[in-house]
């Protein structure tokens, strides 16, 4: 026991300094793939290697739908002109019409999670938020495993079937004001097998999402972010709209 206090004690203290300072450790986010011009045959190769159909073209551009990236990096490894790529992690975003918690929840925030069909990738990376590097109890935030204590409902996975009702029971359960979270890219759009004939295109289908959390899986940095924007103590990346089919310009309808 004496060795593991002294070997505590030469270690000092590992908690990442995030959100009061900048996080630089190599490796902490696998990063997104951002907009950039467009150029005819280049962009046309660039597109098709996409599995989800993340990357179409409007504007003279190519742009990136994270909602759809699983961070394969196709899109910048094995091609003459890869895409530029961003290795940041601060990727939440709100919806329109959404807002953080009231002033009195910034600080003793408490999280229900569910897994709905999560295949263990954004459940893992959820679950590290605990851990001593990341330790979210130091900024208020709490895993609770009932939802009638539940400030926050985080989502991850696609919402299968078998998982609609348990989830619509476990939103109906918690208390008001309560926030919903999709993390992950199966969360937002339904992933690279998604919708299908089991699962639809992600929480919003059932649910009033409130931040979305891209990746596949997103850091716990990100999910981290997420959170902090929920309670009112950081900024979002930006505002989304609920997903809608639009029209671009090579004429397909994403």
């Amino acid at each position: 026991m004496s060795r593991w206090v002294i070997k505590g004690l030469q270690t000092g203290v590992v908690t990442t300094r995030y959100p009061s300072g900048e996080e630089t450790t190599p490796g902490i986010s696998p990063g997104l793939p951002q907009a950039m011009p467009s150029y005819d045959g280049d962009t046309r190769t660039l597109i098709a290697r996409c599995p989800t159909g993340a990357l179409h073209r409007a504007d003279g551009r190519v742009v990136v739908e994270s909602r759809r990236c699983l961070h394969c990096y196709r899109c910048s490894r094995g091609i003459a002109k890869p895409i530029s790529w961003d290795s940041g992690f601060e990727w939440a975003s709100i919806r329109e019409g959404s807002a953080a918690l009231p002033a009195t929840f910034r600080r003793s925030i408490y999280i229900r999670v569910v897994d709905a069909g999560d295949c263990g990738a954004c459940l893992n990376e959820t679950r590290l938020l605990n851990n001593p590097f990341y330790n979210m109890h130091r900024l208020g935030f709490f895993i609770t495993p009932t939802p009638r204590k539940a400030d926050i409902l985080l989502v991850v996975g696609p919402v299968t079937d078998h998982m609609k009702t348990a989830l619509s029971k476990a939103y109906d359960a918690m208390p008001t004001p309560k926030r919903v979270m999709a993390v992950g890219t199966c969360a937002l759009s339904g992933g690279i097998f998604g919708p299908g004939f089991v699962t639809g295109a992600g929480v919003s289908d059932l649910l009033p999402v409130d931040v979305e959390i891209p990746g596949c899986p997103p850091p716990p940095l990100t999910i981290l972010h997420g959170l902090l924007v929920l309670a009112g103590r950081k900024s979002a990346s930006q505002s989304t709209k609920p997903v809608s089919a639009h029209v671009n310009e090579e004429g397909g309808i994403r």
